[in-house]
């Protein structure tokens, strides 16, 4: 049975900001619970926020971390920030990065050597410790419209 939900990861994965029709997503779960209000592929919100929000290599409370697309996460993923440990370890809210559920206080670590959250280890419950992959990430979002005062 194990087996088969690691053959199906990917398949969940994908359904962060794209088409699957159940009941957590990534994507509609951050936009809910952070004052990040961008649509469509979690992927897609870094080049959205352009213009629109500012965006940072550097985590802070309320900051949306985005995830780039990739084989496994072909709509990327988008996480919430909820605090902030050190320069290195966030913990996070997110939906649908363990199938169906959402995950609350997650830890997510930089391993990027430049210390610019470019690269991301996730909490994997399944293993109860971070996983393996190493994620590429863009960066974080930040709930500061620009152009405002």
């Amino acid at each position: 049975m194990k087996r088969y939900v690691f053959l199906l990861l990917p398949l969940f994965l994908a359904a962060c900001g794209g088409g699957w029709n159940g009941s957590v997503q990534c994507a509609p779960y951050a936009r809910e619970h952070s004052a990040i209000n961008l649509r469509g592929a979690a992927a897609s919100w870094w080049n959205q926020a352009r213009g629109q929000y500012a965006r940072s290599s550097a985590p802070h409370q309320g900051d949306v971390l985005v995830f780039r697309s990739t084989r496994r996460l072909p709509s990327g993923h988008v996480s919430v920030v909820r605090k902030v440990e050190n320069s290195r370890l966030v913990l996070v809210d997110h939906a649908n990065w363990e199938p169906g559920r959402v995950t609350h206080k997650a830890p997510v670590e930089d391993v990027s050597p430049a210390n610019d959250w470019t690269r991301v280890r996730v909490w994997w419950s399944p293993v109860h410790g971070l996983g393996k992959t190493v994620y590429p990430a863009y960066g974080f979002i930040e709930p500061i419209v620009m152009g405002s005062s």
